[in-house]
């Protein structure tokens, strides 16, 4: 039992140090929020401390991790991977309870308080989640299967990164206008420039992503393969920020995005290789 107090007061003071690294780079609100939750966990540590009687040091991994995380991809998402890392601290807690009733103050914490405070956070870039996922889902279900005809139509690997980034950075610009147009029009009280621009870099981002194996690698296969790698990796990332930060199933939001994605791939790849054998184009 004591092994399991000093893992949970270890844990406490860890999260206070990263709660505490959060809040600076945070104003107002903000700022109030996760100083609340890392008071909370300093509370729980010196808790702990008073039944084990030890003193004991946060893990500092843990702590430049999380601190990390949040800096690339926002408080909300380092808060509540951290947080779901720590899923089964709640219960762990309870099945401690009995023998240590001073610690249930700290199951009600760890339960709803800090839960509602991770809920309190405005972060302006998850307003913009809808407009990222426009963006990203557009640019890999169009720019993989437009890379995809390319390379069967084509066979020649700066033709296809050339004809890939032109069509990319025009397509971006279309998506952001569209974006910019829609919110503008149905008044969803985002900033529709924010929107545009959230948009327009995702598609930016992937099309830089897909693109870039067809600069470096000679053949055009191989090329293409790089890209599929690519792709599946920024289809991972963004379904696991997705996944923790709107709480939704990991492999629901993959599975979907991966399944539109080759669909519309191998449609592509049909499409290039009948129009290369129908136009006779050598490359």
């Amino acid at each position: 039992m004591k092994e399991n107090l000093l893992k949970f007061q270890r844990n406490e003071i860890t999260e206070h140090f990263v709660y505490i690294n959060l809040s600076r780079s945070q104003k107002g609100h903000n700022k109030q929020v996760l100083a609340d939750i890392a008071a909370d966990e300093r509370s729980h540590y010196n808790t702990f401390k008073k039944t084990t009687g030890v003193d004991v040091k946060p893990d500092m991994f843990k702590i430049f991790w999380y601190s990390l995380m949040g800096r690339i991809f926002g408080i909300t998402f380092a808060a509540k991977l951290m947080e779901n890392g720590e899923g089964g601290a709640a219960k762990e807690y309870a099945e401690l309870k009995h023998n240590y009733r001073q610690i249930i103050p700290i199951i009600r914490d760890e339960e709803r308080h800090e839960r509602a405070l991770l809920d309190m956070i405005k972060e302006e870039k998850l307003g913009y989640i809808s407009s990222m996922v426009l963006g990203l889902n557009d640019a890999i279900v169009e720019l993989t299967g437009a890379l995809a005809g390319f390379t069967f139509a084509l066979q020649n690997t700066k033709v296809i990164g050339a004809a890939g980034f032109i069509t990319g950075i025009a397509a971006a610009l279309s998506m952001a206008s569209a974006e910019y147009l829609s919110q503008k029009s149905e008044k969803t009280g985002n900033d529709p420039l924010k929107a545009a621009f959230y948009t327009g870099l995702l598609y930016l981002m992937v099309v830089a992503v897909l693109v870039f194996p067809f600069f470096i690698v000679a053949n055009c296969y191989a090329a293409f393969g790089l890209t599929i790698a690519g792709v599946m990796l920024v289809i991972i990332l963004f379904s696991f920020f997705v996944s923790v930060v709107q709480e939704k199933r990991f492999m629901g939001i993959f599975t979907e995005m991966t399944l539109i994605c080759f669909g519309v791939s191998i449609v592509a790849f049909l499409i290039g290789l009948g129009a290369r054998k129908l136009l006779n184009i050598q490359l």
